[in-house]
C-alpha cells in the first residue's frame, strides 16, 4: 500500500513526500484508512518507533474542519518532551493547509503562555496530564466538542501515575467523541481505561508483540556489580564513534554514574528528572544536535526523545520489565540502520536477562570485557583513521610547513609518527598498562530464583531486600511497571528500591528494601483492585515456590483477617488500580 491509496488529501500527501515518506508503517497501514473513514473506537498496540504520531495525526488532520478554530481533537501524552515532538509532527503534517494550528500545553512551562494561544484558537491540542487537567479546571481549556481523544503512550501515563489525572479529563469528554489509544503493552490499568471510557472498540496489534527490532545486536556482559562503571568506561573507549544512550534505573543512580562519567573526561551529560525544564531542553538539543555523544538517562526522562541515528543502546542498569528492555534497545536500529543493545549485568541478574531474551525472542550474545591493549589498539586505529581522513585547510599550513620540516630535521618519518602517537596515547598506555580482567568467568546459572533473597549489591554497600509475593500475575493483566506503581502509589513513597520482580501466571515475587516491608504489607493487604482483594507476604523460602503459591503457605504480616492465600479473591475495603506516579574526548585516568 501507498499513502495515496489511504485516502488522505493532497495537501497532507506534499506535505509527508516533502518529509520523505514513500510508503506506510505496518501501524499506519492498518489504522489511517480506517480512521480516515470509521468512526469506531481503536485500541492501537504497537511498539515505540512504529509510526504511531503519523498513524493517528494524518488521518486527525484529514477529518478536522477548518470552518472554525474551536479544539476539535485533544491528545494526551505522558512527557513535555514527546508534547513537543508530537506538535512538531502536527505541524510538519499541516504544513500546506492554512491556518491549522496545533497548541502543545505542558507542566514546567509559563502557562499564561499557552493561555494565550489557547484563547486565539485552534484545532488540535496537544499536552500532558496535569496541565491539561489544570487547564479544563480553570476553563479555560474547553474540551466538550472535540471529536477526537487520543491517547499516546497511555501506558506510560499510568506508569508515571497520571491515573486519576486521566480519569478526570475523560470524563469532561463528550461521549460522541471517537476515543484512540495507543499503546505499547496493554496492563490492567489501560484495560480498566478501555472497558470504562472506549464503546466497542476495535483492537488492533501491529507486528510481534515483545519482539525485538530485526537490525538489532543484543551484547551483554558478566562482572560483579562493583566494576559496572568500569565496564562503562570500557565500553565508551571500545566504541570510540559511538552516539548512545545510557540507562540507569534511577534518577540518584543516572546522577551519580554521569557527574562520574563526566569527571573522568567522556563527551556527556545527564537528563533526569531532578533537572529544570532550561536544563532538559539544553542537555536535549546538545545530544540531537551530536555535541554530546553520550547520555546518561533514565527512562521516564529519555521518553520522547526521537534520535533515529543512535548506534548503542547501554543498560548500566537491567530494567525490572522485560518489556521496558524492548522500549530501550528499539531506539537503535532505526531508519533501516544496524544498531547494538549493550547489558551490563551482575551474576544475580542472569536469570532477569533470560527472561528478557526469552520474552524478546532474541539471542543475546555474551561478550567479554575488552582488555587495555584490545582498546589501545582499538583508538589507536581510530585516532589513525581520523588523521587520515581530515579535511586539508588549503593555504594555512603551506605557509607553517617548512618551520615544521625545520623543527623536525634529523628525525625519521617514522620517528615523527611514534611523537604523534605518543603525545596523544602516552596517558591511555599508561592507564590500560596493567588493567586487570573485569569478566566473570563462571557459567550462567539457568535458574531466575538464583539471587540471594536477602541481599543486592548497589555501588560499594549492601542493601537489604526481602521476597515478598503477591495473588495477582499475568492473568490479572499485571506487569512489572504495574506492579511498580502499586507498590508506589499504596506506599505513598518514590524511593523505595525494588529489585527482581518475577510476573508468574497468577501470582508474583518481588524484591523490596527490607525497611519498607512491613510499611507495604500493611498497606496492600486486603486492598480491591478491579474486584481482585491483594494478598501479599514475606516469601520465607525460595524452595517450592510455585506450589506455595498455589496452595497459600508464605508469611502474611499484614492486618488480621489478611493471612491466607488459598481463599481466592473476597470483597475488600477500598478500590482502586494498578497504576504508577511514576570528536573522541581526553579522557582522565582515575
Amino acid at each position: 500500500m501507498t499513502f495515496e491509496e489511504t485516502g488522505l488529501k493532497p495537501e497532507l500527501l506534499s506535505a509527508i513526500a516533502e518529509m520523505g515518506f514513500v510508503t506506510p508503517t505496518p501501524i499506519q497501514e492498518v489504522t489511517i484508512s480506517h480512521l480516515i473513514t470509521s468512526t469506531q473506537d481503536l485500541v492501537a498496540l504497537a511498539q515505540t518507533g512504529t509510526g504511531k504520531t503519523a498513524a493517528f495525526g494524518l488521518p486527525v488532520i484529514n477529518n478536522i474542519s477548518m470552518q472554525t478554530k474551536e479544539v476539535q481533537s485533544l491528545i494526551l501524552c505522558p512527557t513535555r518532551e514527546l508534547c513537543l515532538q508530537i506538535t512538531r509532527d502536527l505541524d510538519n503534517f499541516s504544513k500546506f493547509i492554512p491556518g491549522f494550528k496545533t497548541i502543545p500545553v505542558y507542566g514546567g512551562a509559563d502557562i499564561t503562555k499557552q493561555i494565550r494561544e489557547l484563547k486565539a484558537g485552534g484545532q488540535i491540542v496537544v499536552g500532558t496530564p496535569g496541565r491539561v487537567h489544570d487547564l479544563i479546571r480553570r476553563k479555560i481549556l474547553n474540551v466538550s466538542a472535540i471529536r477526537w481523544l487520543i491517547l499516546d503512550e497511555a501506558d506510560e501515563m499510568l506508569t508515571m501515575g497520571f491515573k486519576e489525572e486521566l480519569d478526570a479529563i475523560l470524563s469532561t469528554t463528550p461521549a460522541g467523541k471517537q476515543t484512540l489509544l495507543f499503546s505499547a503493552t496493554m496492563p490492567l490499568g489501560i484495560s480498566e481505561i478501555k472497558s470504562k471510557y472506549l464503546n466497542n472498540a476495535l483492537e488492533l496489534s501491529v507486528g510481534k508483540r515483545n519482539a525485538g527490532a530485526e537490525n538489532v545486536e543484543h551484547h551483554y556482559y558478566v562482572v560483579h556489580a562493583k566494576d559496572k562503571y568500569a565496564t562503562l568506561k570500557r565500553i565508551a573507549d571500545n566504541y570510540p564513534d559511538c552516539y548512545a544512550i545510557v540507562f540507569c534505573r534511577t534518577r540518584m543512580e543516572t546522577r551519580e554514574v554521569a557527574e562520574q562519567f563526566m569527571a573522568d573526561g567522556y563527551n556527556a551529560d545527564a537528563l533526569h528528572g531532578d533537572l529544570s525544564q532550561a536544563q532538559r531542553d539544553q542537555v536535549m538539543a546538545r545530544f540531537r544536535s551530536k555535541q554530546l555523544q553520550m547520555l546518561i538517562a533514565t527512562d521516564v526522562a529519555a521518553r520522547g526523545l526521537d534520535v533515529t541515528e543512535l548506534s548503542h543502546v547501554i543498560n548500566y542498569s537491567m530494567p525490572d520489565d522485560p518489556e521496558i528492555y524492548i522500549h530501550r534497545s528499539g531506539r537503535t536500529g532505526r531508519a533501516g540502520k544496524n544498531g547494538i543493545s549493550v547489558t551490563i549485568v551482575h551474576m544475580k541478574e542472569t536469570g532477569r536477562l533470560k527472561q528478557i531474551e526469552k520474552l524478546s525472542r532474541k539471542k543475546f550474545e555474551r561478550k567479554m570485557v575488552p582488555g587495555g591493549e584490545e582498546i589501545v589498539e582499538k583508538q589507536l586505529f581510530h585516532l589513525i583513521d581520523r588523521v587520515k581522513n581530515v579535511e586539508i585547510s588549503d593555504g594555512h599550513i603551506e605557509k607553517y610547513l617548512p618551520q615544521i620540516l625545520d623543527r623536525f630535521d634529523g628525525m625519521t618519518s617514522s620517528d615523527i609518527v611514534k611523537h604523534f602517537v605518543s603525545l596523544e596515547f602516552n596517558e591511555l598506555l599508561d592507564y590500560y598498562k596493567n588493567a586487570r580482567d573485569l569478566n566473570i568467568r563462571a557459567e550462567i546459572p539457568r535458574d531466575p530464583f538464583t539471587r540471594n533473597d536477602r541481599g543486592s549489591e548497589r555501588g560499594g554497600d549492601r542493601l537489604k531486600f526481602t521476597k515478598l509475593f503477591i495473588n495477582a500475575g499475568k492473568k490479572q493483566n499485571l506487569n512489572a511497571s504495574g506492579l511498580i506503581g502499586m507498590i508506589n502509589e499504596y506506599s505513598g513513597r518514590r524511593n523505595i528500591e525494588i529489585g527482581k520482580i518475577d510476573i508468574q501466571r497468577k501470582f508474583s515475587f518481588f524484591e523490596i528494601d527490607s525497611n519498607y516491608e512491613r510499611e507495604l504489607v500493611k498497606s496492600l493487604n486486603n486492598v480491591v483492585i478491579e474486584g481482585h482483594v491483594i494478598s501479599i507476604g514475606r516469601v520465607e523460602s525460595t524452595a517450592g515456590q510455585e506450589a506455595n503459591a498455589e496452595s497459600g503457605s508464605f508469611r502474611s504480616e499484614g492486618r488480621s483477617g489478611g493471612g491466607g492465600y488459598g481463599g481466592g479473591f473476597r470483597e475488600g475495603r477500598r478500590e482502586g488500580g494498578f497504576n504508577e506516579r511514576g570528536d573522541r574526548p581526553r579522557r582522565k585516568r582515575n
